[in-house]
């Protein structure tokens, strides 16, 4: 399928970044592109399976968060601060990303990873747009908290 070729390889970096976890990513694309398959036919008459595609991708992620609960790796601390674009940084960044709850962080990745607008991420989460930017502004100000305002924006 073409859609899986040319789409899959971002889903699954989305998918990373909601779950930290590269095996989950690519079992939760995986599902995501089953899901599609399945229903391609009944999609036809959509202008933006990609936008749709992403919404699959979050339900399978919120479903599976649900399912299996949080097997998020607990750290005694975050280092203050990082000055260099190293893996440390990003994994720095992943970690403050993993504290956030699995509907929050997929929020931030939607609307800051993905670029979506707000709207659009409200659609996906099925949720206000109020209530979208509301836990957007908190999540951000958490990870400000974890993270130290120079380290973000």
């Amino acid at each position: 399928m073409e859609f899986a070729s040319a789409h899959g390889p971002r889903l699954r970096r989305t998918a990373y970044l909601m779950c930290r976890d590269w095996h989950l990513a690519q079992d939760l694309t995986q599902t995501t592109l089953a899901k599609l398959y399945m229903a391609w036919g009944r999609l036809n008459w959509l202008e933006e399976p990609t936008a749709y595609a992403r919404k699959v991708l979050l339900r399978t992620f919120l479903d599976h968060q649900r399912r299996h609960g949080s097997r998020e790796v607990v750290v005694e601390s975050v280092p203050d601060t990082v000055h260099d674009s190293s893996p440390e940084l990003r994994l720095t960044l992943l970690d403050a990303l993993g504290q956030l709850p699995p509907r929050d962080r997929a929020i931030v990745v939607l609307r800051y990873w993905e670029d979506l607008s707000i709207d659009t991420v409200a659609e996906l989460v099925g949720a206000s747009v109020s209530v979208v930017k509301t836990q957007s502004m908190r999540s951000l100000s958490k990870l400000r908290r974890l993270l130290g305002e120079d380290l973000l924006m």
